[in-house]
């Protein structure tokens, strides 16, 4: 099947319908960036993202679910991957994540005949291959299957609309209130069905399905739906059948087939499942003879079938497939691509337009916005759900909400702490109203911090979030046992606190993951650090800030690799360093029971923003740091296989993962910024591009998506701290709308507008506010406050055009 969308070969084609006002931005975006990896038409190694309809944090994502038959490469947690079968159309999905998969609820599936061998209870004998062109743009996505029919689809924010053209012949629409994206290698994080209910009125149909399990090892969770249909059936049949899915932690059929459903009689519209019951659903069938086009809006709500409905009336009231597609065009540009603005006329680089614009849309797909949609508690704060995950978000994802989306920002903000003060922690990652999974420190301390000291106020209850940091860095949660590490808690808070407190690091012997642990940790307390000192805590400021140097305490001068001396160490509880047979560029997998997780110590070995100085230090000084800063970038350095988190990159700079997204920037510290600029500005150009192996790896929510903007727009943030590093922009003109309303102009003379991107980018001289800048830094309140400027100049030679302070260490503490 060949993918098409409507930016290939640069095409911006008459149809796409414009904004209300202003440009429609929409035009420049590609939604199937990142769709497949280095393997010609699987997703493996690729972005992993959601392809279909969706509002800028909306609760629905509405697309296919499909199937891919190599699942020794196979990875379907968007639903979308270029060649996979179809299993049927959802409301629910993530993006850009990787581990099992979560959602692909709530379904819908065209089928042109129920006769055998089709089994509705069995997805496999009615799937559907694509044929033709796939079509994606903003609010918008088209297929077609190998029956013939043809699907358009687009979505609101708790609700969405299908359009199915029917070749000749029969018509039927399956709604499998069982249905789910499955874990296709088996396994403890597959998703479960646990019951449900579904009820048909003429040409409506109501109900619920319960589902836990998935990628955070989630407790069930109820989706209410209410679906209609333009057309009256002329027949619609309720049904049941056996559920044999293998249920972990609740039962299994012991590899039972499918059975057959069983449909109920002519008096019966309901059908109910309890737990660990029957599978439920419902077929509705429209003769031969009748219009070839179906259509069907469908709302859902975690509270309610009548919420259910409510949305779908409200938010879809128009049976025109394009008042939808209209009206999530204009909010996608009104509320997100609207705030930074660049110049698309003749002189722009069309293809840097779509890079910019499509990152704007894939870090604004998650989290997601269920305010007033809470159905665990009623605090009237704002609730929001699939921080998935803040691990990877909370490196420069978050401090591009701050700046372009403060409202929804601190909303999030204020939700992460009514979730700690409801279910006794904040969350690392979050889905189906569960907390899971940590893969490393309590990184929404990072993002509670990060906000803090740029200012971010509003109605954020700094008191209830400074204590809900501390609940981070004092309580260890319980053990939950988990099937990926069963040593300490995965769910939520820190899992090796105890190492942590009372040794000062995470020790290899009673811990997993004792590297990025003790990374994580040092920042996590150096966030706590700096509320503290905003909260009059002065002596939790010191006790803070000294733990947050313990990265120190596993740092051994005298490991040696590629010809660099002193790397993180795995340390024994007793004190002394397990060394034998140790490789820092070598992690075991870089998995859960691994000495670090997602990167080789090599390259955690670079990861402390909070205290670089002392880093430059234990490297050996600014020469050898920048030696060894130098080498990471060489290709075939890599001796470590990171599978689908580093899928063509040989380098032990890895891109495709969040820990190393600070690295290149380094050199900023050095005072030799041109550096900076060429190794990060090569990176981008290498790894991220308009096509379906856009990304270098899972895009996370939308984290690499955010890494590209930053670099376009010249600029890079540290995490906990109100500085941003100066790079080089990739636009002559950049136009931002911040902290609500008031703006930021960036300017870049000296370069060509057309190849800016790639060559011509070496900064020459700075000016911000209008005053000749010495620095390759500024602080937050400079111009990210009240507006202001900032006025690059860049030619062709690299310079060393900084004179003053490097970047400030503000942890700076020797041990």
């Amino acid at each position: 099947m060949k993918v098409h969308n409507a930016i290939n070969g640069l095409i911006l084609p008459l149809l796409w319908r414009a904004a209300a006002q202003g440009t429609d931005y929409s035009q420049y975006v590609n939604p199937l960036i990142g769709g497949s990896g280095p393997f010609d038409g699987l997703a493996f190694g690729g972005g992993d993202i959601f392809v279909g309809g969706a509002l800028p944090f909306g609760v629905v994502k509405l697309g296919i679910d499909t199937y891919e038959q190599n699942i020794s490469y196979s990875t379907i947690n968007g639903g979308w991957t270029p060649e996979g079968t179809v299993t049927g159309l959802s409301m629910m999905h993530e993006s850009g994540t990787g581990g099992a998969p979560k959602y692909g609820v709530i379904s819908q599936m065209p089928l042109t005949t129920i006769d055998e061998p089709v089994n509705i209870l069995d997805n496999r004998t009615y799937w559907q291959n694509r044929t033709g062109e796939d079509t994606a743009r903003v609010g918008y996505y088209k297929t077609q299957f190998e029956s013939g029919v043809t699907v358009e689809l687009s979505a609101s924010r708790h609700s969405g609309i299908l359009q199915y053209t029917f070749p000749a012949g029969e018509k039927h629409v399956l709604v499998d209130v069982s249905h789910y994206l499955p874990s296709e290698h088996g396994g403890y994080s597959v998703q479960v069905f646990l019951g449900g209910e579904i009820e048909v009125d003429g040409n409506t149909y109501t109900g619920h399905g319960t589902y836990g399990g998935g990628w955070n090892e989630g407790a069930p969770f109820t989706v209410f739906f209410c679906g209609e249909f333009e057309s009256t059936p002329d027949q619609a049949r309720t049904f049941r059948g056996r559920n044999t899915d293998p249920m972990q932690r609740y039962h299994t059929f012991s590899n039972e087939p499918p059975g057959q459903a069983i449909f109920s009689s002519n008096d019966t519209n309901k059908e109910t499942s309890g737990p660990l019951n029957d599978r439920v659903g419902a077929v509705f069938s429209w003769d031969s003879e009748a219009d070839s086009q179906v259509k069907s809006r469908i709302g859902i709500s975690f509270i309610s079938v009548e919420k259910a409905c409510q949305f779908k009336d409200n938010e879809i009231p128009s049976w025109n497939l394009n008042d939808t597609v209209d009206a999530a065009v204009k909010e996608w540009n009104e509320d997100v691509f609207s705030r930074i603005q660049v110049p698309t006329d003749d002189s722009a680089n069309t293809t840097n337009l779509i890079l910019l614009y499509s990152s704007l849309y894939f870090m604004h797909l998650m989290p997601s916005d269920r305010t007033g949609e809470n159905p665990l508690w009623d605090s009237g704060e704002p609730s929001w759900d699939d921080f998935y995950t803040l691990w990877d978000t909370f490196r420069c994802t978050v401090s591009l909400y701050h700046l372009i989306q403060p409202e929804a920002y601190e909303s999030q903000i204020r939700s992460l702490i009514d979730i700690w003060r409801y279910e006794g922690y904040m969350p690392d990652g979050r889905s189906g109203n569960w907390n899971g999974l940590v893969q490393g420190g309590s990184n929404a301390d990072n993002v509670l911090a990060d906000a803090y000291v740029k200012g971010l106020r509003g109605d954020i209850n700094w008191t209830a979030g400074y204590l809900a940091m501390q609940k981070d860095a004092e309580v260890t949660p319980y053990n939950t046992y988990s099937y990926d590490d069963p040593s300490a808690s995965v769910k939520e808070g820190r899992g090796a606190l105890d190492d942590w407190k009372n040794l000062g690091y995470v020790s290899v012997d009673h811990n997993t993951r004792c590297i990025s642990r003790s990374v994580e940790y040092s920042l996590n307390d150096y966030a706590l650090s700096v509320v503290a000192a905003g909260e009059g805590a002065p002596g939790d400021v010191e006790k803070y800030l000294n733990r947050s140097a313990g990265w120190q305490r596993t740092w051994n001068p005298d490991v040696t690799s590629h010809g660099f001396s002193g790397f993180l160490t795995p340390r024994f509880s007793d004190g002394s360093f397990n060394t034998t047979g140790y490789n820092p560029a070598l992690c075991d997998g870089c998995e859960w029971v691994a000495i670090s997780y997602e990167a080789t110590p090599w390259e955690y070995s670079f990861t402390v923003p909070h205290d670089v100085q002392t880093l430059i230090e234990k490297m050996g000084g600014a020469t050898d740091f920048e030696s060894r800063l130098d080498y990471i970038f060489q290709p075939n350095t890599s001796e470590q296989d990171l599978s689908a988190n580093g899928a063509g990159i040989t380098t032990i700079m890895n891109i495709g993962n969040e820990p190393d997204f600070a690295t290149p920037y380094l050199y900023n510290y050095l005072n030799k910024q041109y550096k900076s600029v060429n190794q990060s500005r090569a990176l981008a150009n290498q790894y991220f591009h308009n096509d379906l192996y856009g990304v270098p790896g899972n895009s996370d929510a939308g984290a690499l998506n955010s890494w590209l903007i930053w670099q376009m727009l010249g600029l890079y943030p540290i995490v906990t701290q109100p500085v941003y590093l100066l790079e080089s922009p990739w636009f002559t003109d950049i136009n931002m709308t911040i902290n609500g309303n008031e703006t930021l102009r960036i300017t870049t003379s000296g370069g060509n507008a057309q190849t800016l991107g790639q060559t011509g980018f070496y900064v020459q001289s700075v000016k911000i506010n209008g005053q000749e800048w010495d620095r390759n830094w500024f602080n937050h309140e400079d111009v990210m406050v009240g507006g202001g400027t900032i006025e690059f100049v860049v030619g062709d030679e690299p310079v060393v055009w900084e004179t003053g302070d490097v970047p400030p260490s503000p942890g700076h503490f020797v041990i």
